[in-house]
């Protein structure tokens, strides 16, 4: 039975389109069916068949506001699995300046779902651990101080049903970065702060106005040598 779930996955996935459609949503934003159609170059209601398979599988959820649908990845683990099976196409031979621009941009920051990966992602955790906002004694675990910090940030901290704090390995820097509620609330503060914009599918750009809020998890962005 392991081994028929494992194929039934696998050909979800196999279809290029589907594929496309899955790395969008990894920005970890809900897109029309239409945008979707576009990003992957395909009709509407082929993207719509497509986006039917992916949800009765799992990999997606449809949400309503008001007169409009969206998409978006189903939950923190979909968006794992596929950002793991990325790293598999990101690694092929680059070529091209456009591609080789790219792929460095989005190795220096981008966003794993809705939170930060990349140099940038691993440097987050770094800086964290070195300044005592986060401990590994027991777990992953945010330190009184880290609450502090945050706050002061105005980052909310907010227990519920997924867990706070938690390791993601990165692909490209082949180390983990954090993951879980807390760098999701960070990453939306820091894009609502204007510390980080969305540059593009998944890439992250660092703005002036981050220097100093990062200075204060730990990150001393000057050191990080941006593309």
């Amino acid at each position: 039975m392991e081994t028929i779930a494992l194929a039934e996955v696998a050909a979800v996935l196999a279809e290029p389109s589907r594929a496309t459609i899955c790395l969008v949503l990894l920005d970890g934003r809900a897109w029309t069916v239409g945008e979707l159609a576009k990003a992957a170059g395909i009709a509407l209601s082929t993207a719509s068949e497509h986006v039917t398979r992916l949800a009765d599988a799992g990999f997606v959820a449809r949400v309503k506001q008001g007169r409009a649908s969206y998409v978006r990845i189903a939950d923190p683990r979909v968006a794992e699995l596929i950002e793991h099976l990325a790293q598999h196409a990101e690694h092929r031979p680059v070529t091209g300046l456009k591609a080789s621009l790219r792929v460095k941009r989005l190795g220096f920051a981008r966003t794993c779902y809705d939170h930060l990966a990349g140099v940038l992602g691993v440097a987050l955790r770094d800086g964290m651990l070195a300044t005592g906002l986060v401990d590994t004694a027991d777990g992953l675990t945010l330190t009184g101080r880290g609450r502090e910090v945050l706050a002061g940030l105005g980052v909310p901290v907010e227990a519920g049903r997924r867990a706070l704090l938690r390791d993601c390995l990165d692909w490209t820097e082949r180390r983990d970065h954090l993951a879980g509620a807390l760098p999701a609330a960070l990453l939306d503060r820091a894009v609502d702060a204007g510390w980080v914009t969305r540059d593009g599918h998944r890439a992250v750009r660092v703005l002036p106005a981050a220097r100093a809020p990062f200075a204060e998890l730990g990150v001393e962005l000057g050191t990080l040598g941006r593309p």
